[in-house]
């Protein structure tokens, strides 16, 4: 991971997004991340992608989320293949227009897809035809297709692949990584913010700002999407209780385990354990 390229994306301040379509696609653009987040269509290959920390094989149709700073890449068949790339402002969760009642769906996907998510679709799936609408639409007709998209891919299921953390690391700084090893290592435990801020010598309002800015996550929403994150892979990999988990991941209760959980995957623990263990069959 040493290795990952920043990219400087095409998206400018006045794009609410943009879309690259490639055909033939050489696969040949080295692992890398940027601030913007992408969803990315590859149809017509074989071959695998690496995100976050995970690496894993595709064939015919992958379809992924990604979040900013998140390192991926991708390495399939060169020729016969199309690759439908969407890039749009890492900072979009926070557009005043996603606090309104008839976004709340988007924001909601958006703040649950992290570090990315992947949809298992078949080659028919009408999602694959509204990325490919996307891609041949243009000025205001397109800015509906891709709000109707970001709609319908949130109400989806989707599997999350990678660490949470993993989009912190592009911000380089010490302080963060120092904060984000102390969280990890004491998950399990209560975190205080006075714990992480005397940690790096600041005070607790100075550190909130100064996380903020690097992560774009507060600490509290870090830390509770680090337990989730956590808690997920529990839940998919060991036969402990939800209860069992909600201590071992550090949470305080369970109400507020479940009602965190609910608000960051769209469902509960327990269904999260039924919906898993069908996909992953």
């Amino acid at each position: 991971m040493k290795d990952i390229q920043q990219e400087i994306t095409p998206v400018e301040s006045d794009d609410l997004f943009v879309v690259l379509d490639h055909r033939d696609a050489k696969f040949d653009y080295p692992i890398h991340c940027h601030a913007e987040y992408e969803i990315n269509l590859v149809l017509h290959s074989v071959g695998k992608h690496i995100i976050s920390t995970r690496e894993e094989p595709f064939s015919e149709v992958d379809l992924v989320i990604i979040a900013p700073f998140v390192p991926h890449v991708w390495k399939g068949q060169e020729e016969g293949n199309r690759v439908i790339t969407v890039q749009f402002s890492g900072k979009m969760q926070d557009f005043p227009m996603l606090q309104l009642r008839q976004f709340r769906s988007i924001e909601g996907f958006l703040r649950r897809a992290v570090p990315a998510a992947k949809f298992h679709l078949s080659q028919d799936d009408p999602l694959i035809d509204e990325v490919l609408a996307l891609a041949g639409a243009r000025d205001f007709e397109a800015t509906l297709d891709f709000l109707r998209l970001l709609n319908s891919m949130s109400e989806r299921g989707f599997t999350i692949l990678g660490d949470w953390d993993t989009q912190m690391r592009a911000s380089r700084s010490r302080r963060v990584a120092k904060v984000i090893e102390y969280s990890k290592k004491h998950l399990g435990e209560t975190i205080r913010l006075s714990d992480v801020s005397s940690l790096v010598g600041m005070s607790d309002s100075a550190f909130s700002h100064f996380f903020k800015k690097h992560t774009n996550l507060s600490y509290v929403n870090y830390l509770n999407g680090l337990r989730i994150s956590q808690a997920c892979r529990e839940l998919e990999s060991t036969a402990m209780s939800v209860s069992e988990i909600c201590w071992n991941c550090g949470f305080n209760n369970k109400s507020n385990f479940n009602r965190l959980f609910l608000q960051a995957k769209g469902m509960t623990p327990t269904d999260y354990r039924k919906y898993i263990s069908r996909i992953l069959v």
